[in-house]
Parts: C-alpha cells; structure tokens; sequence
C-alpha cells in the first residue's frame, strides 16, 4: 500500500467464500513472498471489506489460503483502528470473557452470542515486511481474535455451544445463499 493511499481504493472487490467451503476450515499458509501481489491482495480485501460492510476480513474469505487481515473496527470508546497484519500470531488473549453478538461475512445474515476476551494483542508484519504489535481492547479485542481464527480455520460459530449454538445451526440450515 502506497503511502497516503486510502486502503481499498485501488483494489477489486472479490467474491466472498461462505460457510461450508472446506477452505475456510483449514489452517492457512504463511506468507513467504512481500511483493506487489502481497500488496494487490490487502488492497482487494480492505475493497472487499468495504463493500461487504464488514469490520475485518481474512484472506481465506476471499479465496486465499494466506495469513493475512485487514480491519477498520472501532473498540468499546469508537476510536477507529484501521490496518492489516501478514502472518499475525495473537500473542495475548485476556482480561474479561464476554459474550456479545458476533456476525461474519462468511456467515451472512447470521449473528450469535460468542464468548471473547476482552483484550488481545496480535504481533505480525505489514506488507512491507515491517514487524508490527495491534493491541486490540473492547469490539476490537473482539475482531482480532475473530480474524485470528480465521487464519486457523474456524469461524466463530465453531466457538458457540448449548442452545445458542443449536439456533445458530438451524438459521444456518435456513440461509438463503446456502441454497
């Protein structure tokens, strides 16, 4: 990403991989190679994001089996955090557990209470192979820890249990774009 670009401006928006696809349940690969197409893919994925009206997005949602997010969440104070993270490892998971509504573009229409903590710190690098640390609190603890998952295979589903969870796969039966 060119400095001074807004994120997304210069990229495609791409179809989004929904549930049930076996990509987004297996591990993703790390990113070995920092050039252009590194930068072409964060830039499709802040387009994708955007256009989705989303708050994070993963690689492997868009078709990528790659190690990268991108994000513009607001945490618990709506001060906006706006990124991305190649080959992110969440190195802190902390604090409060609560659960709150959790939605997914993968997922769409579909929302369910999912437990998080309420703190998370994510080290990782940018497109240009620079380390970086995201301390993440609130919402946006929240969405790192999601967008984390992603990059592991799960989905947040896959983190609802007991009643929540049986309700949660019944809409999922019922979905629309699952037809």
């Amino acid at each position: 990403m060119r400095n001074g670009s807004i994120p997304g401006t210069r990229g495609r928006v791409r179809p989004l991989t929904l549930h049930g696809a076996p990509l987004l349940h297996e591990p993703c690969r790390e990113v070995t190679d920092f050039g252009p197409a590194l930068e072409a893919l964060v830039e499709d994925l802040f387009a994708t994001m955007y256009a989705a009206q989303g708050v994070g997005l993963a690689a492997n949602q868009v078709g990528e089996s790659l190690r990268v997010f991108v994000y513009d969440c607001p945490d618990d104070e709506e001060v906006r955090h706006l990124g991305h993270v190649v080959n992110p490892r969440l190195v802190e998971a902390d604090g409060v557990v609560i659960r709150g509504p959790e939605g997914c573009l993968s997922l769409p229409g579909l929302e369910a209470g999912t437990e998080r903590y309420d703190h998370a710190v994510v080290e990782g690098f940018t497109v240009t192979g620079e380390p970086v640390t995201i301390h993440g609190t609130g919402f946006f603890a929240r969405c790192l820890q999601h967008e984390c998952d992603h990059l592991e295979g799960a989905v947040y589903a896959d983190r609802v249990t007991g009643r929540r969870h049986r309700r949660l796969m019944r809409q999922l039966a019922r979905a629309p774009w699952r037809r």
